[in-house]
């Protein structure tokens, strides 16, 4: 009896999960899906693949998509399918560690800020504020064009163009947060910040960051995707969807679908993160604490 009670529990706290509660709608259950889907391919890409996606064959150059080359061919007759299914592997690892390291750094700021204050609050914000009126994609590729293209320094280009973002929201939720009666009775009791950061105020800042960081994620895809559209992300033979964009543009019109594919492909994941983001925005229901910050 007291399992079957656990279980109940287990399940009635699981379907009031804020992100189950997403999966709701029609429009959840469609985005949701869509982005399981790319992550399931991304994972088992060497078994759903069906060619090496860096195999030339200069004979199959340039095919359209027929069978066994669903989706093409590119001007090196490398399928286009296959090299779209390990590009998922590229695109999404990138914009995702690289969103999650502008997380954690955002929020250690930001927290350090907005709870600390003072001089150091004061060069905390200046330099993200001054970061913050550049455009995110010039800020990406002064730091590529500083360290050198590739994967790594693409992650981390991306991650310090969306630091600011995080490091702001952060600090607005902690300085709201400290107000609180709980936080001042916590304090009063002679609690040392770091308890107080990490217990009580980080936790309860947390949702609005998740939520803006799943929206970032899609961005960080368009941004990964336009550095490798001009050759400062994954270098070949590599595949990412931006670089298979920009070889595509040589040959729009002699083979269209080397370019249109993997555009439609970005199209697709963005519109299903950021449909997603606003299904989780109204589970979580706090919509109206990021329009304050």
């Amino acid at each position: 009896m007291i399992d079957q009670k656990k279980s109940k529990g287990f399940m009635r706290a699981f379907k009031e999960h804020s992100v189950v509660r997403a999966f709701g709608s029609v429009l959840g259950k469609v985005s949701g899906g869509m982005m399981i889907l790319l992550v399931f391919v991304a994972i088992f890409a060497p078994w759903i693949a069906p060619f090496d996606y860096a195999a030339q064959n200069l004979m199959n150059a340039n095919l359209a998509p027929s069978w066994p080359h669903l989706l093409g061919t590119d001007e090196f007759g490398r399928d286009v399918l296959s090299r779209l299914i390990y590009g998922a592997r590229t695109s999404l690892s990138v914009s995702a560690a690289a969103i999650f390291i502008s997380i954690s750094a955002g929020m250690t700021l930001g927290a350090a800020a907005g709870y600390f204050g003072g001089a150091f609050e004061r060069v905390v914000m200046t330099v993200v504020d001054l970061t913050w009126s550049f455009p995110d994609i010039l800020i990406a590729l002064i730091f590529v064009a500083i360290i050198g293209p590739g994967l790594t320094s693409t992650m981390f280009a991306i991650a310090i163009a969306y630091l600011a973002q995080f490091t702001r929201l952060t600090r607005a939720q902690i300085v709201r947060l400290k107000s609180e009666t709980f936080i001042e009775a916590t304090i009063n009791l002679g609690a040392k910040p770091s308890h107080i950061l990490l217990r009580h105020l980080l936790p309860n800042a947390l949702a609005p960051v998740i939520v803006v960081g799943m929206l970032a994620i899609g961005d960080g895809i368009v941004l990964e995707a336009t550095l490798g559209f001009f050759g400062l992300g994954a270098q070949p033979p590599t595949p990412s969807w931006g670089a298979m964009m920009s070889s595509g543009t040589a040959q729009l019109f002699l083979a269209p679908w080397v370019i249109i594919f993997p555009g439609v492909i970005i199209a697709l994941t963005v519109i299903s993160v950021n449909l997603f983001g606003d299904e989780l925005i109204r589970s979580l229901d706090i919509r109206e604490r990021m329009r304050e910050n």
